[in-house]
């Protein structure tokens, strides 16, 4: 009985995943070229107004074929990939932190991070609304989790003043602004000790992953920090608390 209302309520967990999952699809593509993101969903090349069976997350897809089902376009493969991750990481979301209020805000922030993180890569720009969203959560936060919030205000500025320090000294060269707000928003979610542990994992997998990427695509492309950055702060909020754990373990024995 207990695992069947388990497995019930990570299928409820993934459901909603994916429901939101379509709408940062939306957010994605019309955030970068300023369009109304609450406006009636349309074909990107019919201009078709589609109905609600023909936007339902994942299944519509599939039963389309991938294809629009008023003039047979091709649909982006990004929207049911960008619906099942988002499911999928409220499911491991819950997993690792329980059925708790700060999983919600977990997954929240996850949402936020996954389209910064697409934003990012393709525009070099992190989108002010989300990080304000962020900030929103992180106050949120705050207050629930609020024996610990100098913690919490610590975390929003020790590691992006750091940050703001370089893009001050290097005329915003080596860091954008939206890095910036992005880490003050995030690290008023995590607290102090979590969000140094993504800052640094943002380091370590931007340069690892980066010069693989390079390296398969035989391009010198620039690097976006905004991906790298939400994948630390994603493993961080998830796994930071363990790690540090283990850390002191090691340090008292």
């Amino acid at each position: 009985m207990l695992v069947s209302l388990t497995i019930l309520l990570y299928t409820i967990v993934f459901l909603y995943g994916i429901v939101i999952g379509s709408f940062l699809n939306v957010c994605i593509y019309r955030i970068p070229n300023r369009e109304n993101i609450v406006s009636r969903s349309h074909c990107m090349s019919c201009g078709h107004k589609l109905h609600w069976y023909d936007m339902f997350p994942i299944f519509s897809y599939l039963f389309l074929k991938g294809r629009c089902r008023y003039c047979g376009a091709k649909i982006s493969i990004q929207y049911p990939l960008i619906e099942a991750l988002n499911g999928v990481l409220y499911v491991i979301v819950f997993m690792a932190n329980g059925f708790t209020f700060s999983s919600v805000l977990y997954c929240l922030m996850t949402s936020a991070l996954i389209v910064i993180t697409v934003v990012d890569e393709r525009t070099m720009k992190i989108p002010v609304t989300f990080n304000l969203f962020l900030g929103l959560i992180g106050i949120v936060m705050t207050v629930y989790d609020w024996r610990h919030i100098l913690s919490h205000l610590i975390g929003m500025v020790c590691v992006s003043l750091l940050l703001y320090a370089l893009y001050y000294f290097s005329s915003g060269q080596a860091i954008g602004g939206g890095d910036i707000k992005l880490m003050a928003s995030a690290g008023l979610i995590l607290g102090w000790k979590n969000i140094i542990l993504a800052f640094v994992l943002a380091c370590v997998l931007g340069s690892v992953l980066h010069i693989i990427r390079m390296k398969v695509s035989k391009k010198n492309n620039l690097l976006a920090m905004g991906p790298y950055l939400s994948l630390g702060i994603f493993i961080a909020a998830l796994w930071g608390n363990h790690f540090w754990n283990w850390y002191m373990s090691l340090m008292i024995s």
